[in-house]
């Protein structure tokens, strides 16, 4: 058994961060000492392990929850799972097609940008503009 300090050494995760996932039932309650200290074990290892990495790849507290009660029962099909991550995979995509239109836009208005006065930046004019409305000048 270890203390909540050395878990999250373990893990990576924030003592805050695992009090917050107790709170909201994503790890169960740990025993406690007499003096009230939390202490761990193997599978609490195991169980924020595997909530860090999820978080890490993106997904949404919600969905860990339902691959966690899933874990409950092995003999079950993986489909939701896969579907879970399906989703979660789109929606990284979608992010990435967002981030490269952010880039493209910035790269131009960079490109546009002669360095003179602030008065006539071509980066705050187009800031300025409503989105799609790009002024010419």
């Amino acid at each position: 058994m270890i203390t909540i300090g050395a878990l999250s050494k373990h893990t990576g995760v924030n003592i805050e961060t695992i009090r917050y996932y107790e709170r909201i039932r994503l790890i169960p309650p740990p025993p406690r000492t007499d003096s009230g200290r939390r202490l761990y074990g193997a599978e609490d290892i195991r169980r924020l392990t595997f909530i860090r990495h999820a978080r890490d790849l993106g997904f949404d507290i919600a969905a860990i929850k339902t691959m966690l009660a899933l874990q409950e029962v092995p003999e079950a099909s993986c489909e939701q799972v896969s579907r879970i991550a399906a989703d979660q995979l789109e929606a990284v995509e979608s992010r990435i097609r967002r981030l490269l239109g952010l880039r493209t836009e910035l790269t131009r208005m960079i490109k546009e940008c002669d360095n003179g006065k602030v008065a006539t930046c071509r980066i705050i004019e187009v800031l300025a503009d409503p989105p799609g409305q790009a002024t010419s000048r």
